[in-house]
């Protein structure tokens, strides 16, 4: 590991949308050295190398194999496609290297855990980028429902809507329910039980889509006009049960040009309410309850609505902020450790099991924790 003074050496695996706002926070963090950025598409390294300005201290090979031994690397930051993700973090950590990898960790609980034992024998750390859980509004929000001012929680619910984009490799499930599902387990300190989903399928029916390596069980028993079909879902509706008895109701969708991004926790004394696209105040709190009077044993009384103040800061530079402290400190991330992305593909895929037998409720197997 690098001692303390030294700027840790990072090599970033894929310069897509989301990859090359990594390569721009790690080329910036006063702790961090970009040592190399990893992309099939030369185009792409061409465009991060104008971008950015990048002298031949930076590396831009086309394959893993170019760079993978190299000495300066001691961190490797994965944004490639989740369907490769297993054989890179696994030969990543076999060489002794930290790994941050994007969201989800896999498609396979079984593949995530093994991940997940791969790195405590190896002594490295494994960090996975649910960026949400480092949004100022997500970690203060976390702090109002500890306190106690919601009063008894009762639900949640969330929408996570727009018009695209669509994907081609994973339906809206996969694609949307993570951010949510990680925020809901987050605030509330504990995961589902047993989950359910229902989904509808618009745009991709199965002879149309294009061959979907995710699932290797039957295509999904979708409606469409009230018809059975299979295919890519664009629609889904998820209900998350948790042990406190706690549900969740989540509602994902490619085919909504009214864009949603607001998700919301319902207590006896108020609501907390994390809406992101109110970019000056994304998080409130409608305060109110029920209240006796003459007319009626359950009047609203006590409405309000409070803004909660935050702290500025981009989520994805905490995110790199975390991972870079926790090989320093040699300790795993108590938010957004490999293990909560086991949690996490695990309730993935048993919403992705509920959603092919029809929306039956499936039990969550206790996953094995740190």
């Amino acid at each position: 590991m690098a001692d303390s003074l030294e700027r840790i050496g990072v090599a970033v695996l894929g310069a897509g949308r989301w990859g090359v706002h990594l390569v721009r926070n790690f080329l910036e963090h006063p702790q961090a050295r970009l040592v190399a950025v990893v992309d099939h598409s030369r185009d792409r390294l061409e465009a991060v190398k104008k971008r950015f300005e990048l002298n031949s201290d930076v590396v831009l090979a086309t394959e893993w194999s170019q760079v993978r031994l190299m000495p300066e690397v001691q961190a490797v930051v994965i944004a490639t496609p989740a369907s490769s993700h297993y054989n890179l973090i696994a030969d990543a950590l076999r060489l002794g290297y930290h790994v941050l990898a994007e969201k989800p960790l896999t498609l396979d609980p079984s593949d995530s855990l093994q991940l997940c034992e791969l790195a405590q024998q190896q002594q490295r750390q494994l960090f996975v980028d649910h960026t949400y859980l480092f949004h100022p509004a997500v970690e203060r929000g976390k702090a109002v429902v500890l306190s106690g001012i919601l009063g008894d929680l009762r639900y949640g619910y969330a929408a996570r809507t727009h018009l695209g984009p669509v994907r081609f490799d994973v339906d809206a499930l996969w694609d949307l329910a993570i951010h949510d599902i990680a925020i809901f387990n987050n605030w509330l300190s504990e995961t589902p039980t047993q989950v359910q989903a229902n989904g509808t399928v618009w745009l991709q029916e199965a002879e149309s889509q294009i061959p979907n390596p995710q699932f290797n069980t039957p295509q999904s028993p979708l409606k469409k006009g009230g018809q059975n079909t299979s295919g890519l879902a664009d629609l889904v509706w998820v209900t998350l049960t948790y042990p406190s008895g706690f549900q969740a109701f989540i509602h994902l969708c490619w085919l909504n040009p009214d864009k949603q991004r607001r998700l919301c926790v319902a207590g006896s004394e108020g609501t907390l309410i994390f809406d992101e696209l109110q970019t000056e105040t994304p998080l409130t709190i409608q305060h109110g309850r029920f209240g006796k009077t003459d007319s009626s044993p359950y009047t609203p009384v006590n409405q309000s609505l409070e803004v909660v103040s935050l702290e500025p800061g981009e989520p994805l530079g905490r995110v790199c902020d975390r991972f870079l402290l926790s090989i320093r400190q040699n300790q795993p991330s108590a938010i957004s450790s490999g293990w909560v992305g086991v949690q996490l593909v695990q309730i993935l895929s048993c919403l992705s099991e509920s959603l092919q037998q029809g929306g039956r409720t499936i039990i969550v197997p206790q996953a094995i924790k740190n």
